[in-house]
């Protein structure tokens, strides 16, 4: 099995590229470091060509493994023939090799094998010849009535037969494949209500749609409503269609009254065995299917968010929202430093707003407040309105925004935070995280489960493992783009970065701690078990602000320093002469060429470019080029909503239906994808991502059931 050959046919890649990624996962280096570092190797492919490169890779590798598996297995019952081995290696998917080892595959003792172990597989041979005649086929039965075995009568043994032929028809792969693929083209998903009470799943309680065209989220509300035991769900298909295929392989076409014993098998087969288990089969491609959809719009979602733009050096007053145990209030200085905590009851049932009032206006006379982050669980449209209301008796120009707090309080609850504070309880955390995940999204968030983050949509109903990698490795890839202070980076953040793991990221917390801030990237290599490999990973992600090499503070490698100091040798110049060497360089470039160039520098073109890129806009975070959150003075009530008021908004998720977007009023609206341009739109996510400030306008208000129906369609600004 030639793995390199398939990737370079699914993947439109050269084979260089192929074989050079390959050779570098195998040598255990990151995705993030292959696509920042080793772009020369892999032809810059980015980091998502590389993950799904990668996963291919592994599938693959498992496949040709499992082939392997099942040829010695097949071979040591003394059943491998050339048609068998044949079969293995045509093989494409792990699928079709499980159904070539289905018949030699130890299984619970079953019909077939009882009726095997009383001899019947001559006459069941006889059946499936089709050279015999049912009626000779009943006297030939006679001759296996045995009352010691239990066959009594002719119909004991011709049952017993019946059934061997039946699991052999079961068990045939090319049968599965086939009748598996009729299922694809003609089945139908249909569901029905098992009780009749109102739920959200009222519009699947008599419910068709074709397999072929199973929209992702529908898959997994039909798994979640069953699961809920409110729907019945089955795959219906054409019988006709399966029973005309099986007829026509055992050539079954004119007296069918000649050969009812192969018809009843036949039946027997379909009802009992192939459709009950193609059927789950069917139910779980749909379902891996709509996982692995959702997954990609959580992936993307998630990004979006962990992208968003920091407010970096404003002193942020985070207020996480409650009813009875009050309003948990907290104020961090511009690096997220707590400098007071309290708790204020402006909210039934006490409703101390005048009390509460007093309280956050003196934090923010004292403490210089610039912004209040609220909270958008319990309580939050109520303190939203007190913060409003408040802020209009402030003289300083304070604005505040609601934040998503998913995950907040899992954070607090969690040993993380009890490690970073434990002087506090669980709810006053969450209120360190509400105010610092404004400040610095990323920093912040990457300290709670992805899953629990509130991007994606059925999370919970997903494959953990799978769902865990697949965000972790968003996760990874933003930090790694985004890079890493070493002077201030907390252990959860470090232990995204390409190359550090747990036991690295605390090591270095505690390397710092001890030996005081970072100098340099080289200094590195003094922390506890952080060895060459996991420098050479590590190293061009982290940076140093304030260092003893201006390079430290940009994404350029230490293996590049010298090729940079080369760079400006050329231009007359030091490295740390940036800025004023700008112009130069780019007519030095304009001059040699950037292949020249990098010959006689002996780096690769695509680094060089980088490299240059880089010095550009040295240190640089490039979540500051994307737009900055919506901040707000005033509050909506749904109930001021009008249908044709246009409204500025910030999407929060985005979804295969839509995207849901706040617009101030607590709950969020939803832009069904049929209103989010004026053209057709196959994937919301070619319109919006999550964090786009947007303009919408008001379409139906529904107060009762807090929705609200938006459109981005023909649209002027507010």
């Amino acid at each position: 099995m030639d793995i390199q050959a398939i990737l370079q046919k699914e993947f439109q890649l050269k084979h260089t590229q192929i074989n050079n990624t390959i050779e570098l996962i195998d040598s255990g280096n990151t995705i993030p470091f292959i696509a920042r570092y080793r772009k020369e190797m892999t032809g810059s492919l980015d980091d998502q060509v590389l993950r799904e490169l990668n996963e291919r890779y592994e599938y693959l590798k498992n496949l040709r493994d499992r082939k392997q598996d099942v040829y010695r297995l097949i071979e040591e019952q003394g059943k491998m023939t050339d048609e068998i081995s044949a079969s293995i290696v045509k093989s494409l998917t792990i699928q079709e090799i499980e159904d070539i080892y289905r018949p030699f595959k130890p299984k619970r003792r079953t019909r077939a094998m009882i009726a095997r172990e009383k001899g019947l597989e001559p006459l069941a041979a006889i059946i499936m010849s089709g050279l015999v005649k049912d009626l000779e086929i009943d006297k030939r039965a006679i001759e296996f009535i045995d009352p010691e075995k239990e066959l009594n009568t002719t119909e004991d043994v011709l049952q017993g037969a019946r059934d061997i032929v039946a699991e052999e028809i079961s068990d045939n792969a090319e049968f599965r494949k086939d009748i598996r693929e009729i299922f694809h083209r003609s089945g139908i998903v249909e569901t029905k209500a098992k009780k009749e009470e109102d739920s959200v799943y009222r519009m699947y309680y008599d419910f068709k749609e074709p397999v072929n065209s199973m929209a992702s989220h529908r898959a997994l509300a039909i798994n979640r409503g069953e699961k809920e035991d409110f729907l019945r769900v089955g795959v219906n298909i054409p019988e006709e269609k399966v029973f005309s295929y099986l007829s026509g392989k055992y050539n079954i076409t004119g007296d069918k009254n000649s050969r009812k014993h192969m018809l009843a098998a036949i039946e027997d087969a379909w009802k009992r065995l192939l459709y009950p288990s193609i059927e789950r089969e069917i139910r779980n491609e749909l379902t891996e299917k709509a996982q692995e959809q959702a997954m990609v719009v959580f992936r993307e979602n998630l990004k979006n968010l962990l992208m968003q733009p920091p407010v970096r050096n404003r002193v942020v007053l985070g207020l996480d929202p409650a009813y009875r145990t009050g309003c948990k209030i907290c104020v961090v200085d511009g690096t997220g430093k707590v400098l007071v905590t309290t708790v204020v009851y402006p909210t039934p049932p006490q409703n101390k707003t005048e009390e509460a009032k007093k309280v956050l206006k003196a934090f923010i006379e004292k403490f210089n407040v610039d912004i209040i982050s609220i909270g958008n669980g319990t309580a939050s449209r109520e303190s939203e309105m007190f913060v409003a209301d408040m802020l209009k008796e402030v003289n300083r120009d304070v604005k505040y925004m609601v934040v998503s707090e998913a995950g907040a309080s899992v954070y607090s609850a969690s040993k993380l935070a009890a490690s970073e504070f434990p002087e506090f309880d669980v709810s006053l955390r969450s209120a360190v995280s509400i105010a610092r995940r404004l400040q610095d999204p990323l920093a912040e968030l990457v300290k709670i489960d992805p899953k629990a983050i509130g991007v994606g949509q059925y999370q919970h109903d997903m494959n953990q493992k799978r769902l865990s990698e697949s965000l972790g490795g968003v996760v990874e890839d933003v930090v790694n783009r985004v890079g890493v202070d070493l002077n201030t980076a907390s252990p959860s953040l470090l232990s995204y970065v390409s190359g550090v793991s747990a036991t690295l990221s605390r090591n270095i917390v505690e390397y710092r701690e001890k030996e005081g801030s970072f100098k340099n990237r080289t200094t590195l290599k003094k922390v506890p078990k952080l060895g060459p490999k996991a420098f050479e990973q590590c190293a061009g992600f982290l940076r140093i602000h304030e260092g003893d090499n201006v390079l430290d503070k940009t994404s350029v490698h230490p293996e590049s320093y010298k090729a940079c100091e080369m760079l400006f040798g050329k231009l007359g110049a030091s490295v740390n002469d940036i800025e004023s060497s700008l112009p130069l360089l780019d007519l030095l470039v304009k001059k040699d060429g950037l292949k020249n160039l990098a010959e006689e520098l002996g780096i690769g073109e695509p680094t060089l470019a980088d490299i240059i890129e880089e010095l550009k806009k040295p240190g640089r975070d490039p979540r500051e080029e994307l737009p900055p959150p919506l901040l707000k003075r005033d509050v909506l009530d749904i109930n001021d909503l009008k249908p044709g008021m246009v409204l500025s908004g910030t999407v929060r998720n985005v979804a295969d239906f839509g995207a849901f977007v706040d617009i101030g009023v607590h709950q969020d609206g939803l832009v069904h994808i049929s209103q989010l341009a004026d053209r057709f739109v196959k994937n919301p996510m070619e319109v919006v991502s999550v964090g786009d400030i947007v303009n919408v306008r008001v379409i139906d208000i529904d107060p009762v059931r807090k929705r609200i129906s938006l459109s981005m369609r023909d649209i002027t600004r507010p």
